[in-house]
């Protein structure tokens, strides 16, 4: 998959993105949440990775789901998701391989947003230890194409990235040459399901829909994918696949 350049400026939709303590509340009374109206997992391992700006904390709705729909949902370790991603990858490479070890194996990894990115990245280089990525709103066919204020803040981690590490100019970049790059446009060997929103206000939804990945279509904000009850749906019936 060859990554394209971002388009020009997309300002996005901030403002749809205060929705999302609605989309909480319609989770909450939903039955999907209760786990009455969704098939339940026989124990695999789920690794959750949180979005650019956020840590683990931001997904603790849905690993919480997780377990009580029969998964073994594991957390990142990441607390802030801003790191040069390479680093981030090797982390999370040896994340996923204490969980793959634990379980005894292979790990979905459900990724949102810039976490679906690393996903993606980490199947490409450990694919026996991964059973299939879920990217939620993660712009995988272009990895910058989301909305001014958004690469402003990509802009903010880049100058904070070049104090720590002034021999890599081009981290955060498309043109950052660690092996994270290649990772990301190498042809998927585990299956990547790719649940987007056209309504997203902070990633250009068409940049969520990447040719060589299945994808589902919801309704809702970026920020609230994480807790989205069609979102839930839809993992409910990917995750008991074989």
């Amino acid at each position: 998959m060859a990554e394209l350049p971002p388009p020009l400026r997309w300002w996005g939709r901030p403002f749809g993105e205060a929705r999302v303590h609605l989309e909480l509340a319609r989770l909450l009374v939903s039955d999907t949440w209760r786990g009455h109206d969704v098939p339940h997992g026989d124990g695999a391992p789920v690794l959750l990775v949180p979005g650019f700006l956020a840590g683990d904390v931001t997904l603790t709705v849905l690993h919480d789901w997780l377990r009580r729909t029969g998964h073994r949902s594991y957390r990142s370790g990441i607390a802030w998701n801003v790191d040069c991603s390479e680093a981030a990858v090797r982390r999370l490479d040896r994340r996923l391989a204490e969980v793959a070890d634990r379980a005894g194996t292979p790990v979905t990894i459900i990724g949102h947003s810039r976490g679906g990115l690393l996903a993606r990245a980490l199947a490409a280089r450990s694919p026996s230890l991964v059973r299939r990525v879920v990217a939620l709103g993660s712009p995988l066919a272009s990895q910058l194409d989301a909305s001014v204020l958004t690469l402003a803040a990509v802009s903010g981690a880049r100058v904070a990235q070049n104090v720590v590490r002034p021999h890599r100019p081009l981290c955060l970049t498309v043109r950052c040459p660690c092996p994270f790059g290649a990772d990301l446009v190498a042809p998927a060997a585990p299956p990547v399901v790719a649940i987007w929103s056209g309504q997203d206000g902070i990633v250009r939804p068409s940049a969520c829909r990447p040719e060589d990945a299945e994808a589902l279509e919801v309704r809702g904000s970026h920020v609230g994918l994480g807790v989205n009850v069609e979102v839930y749906r839809h993992l409910a019936e990917v995750l008991v696949r074989r």
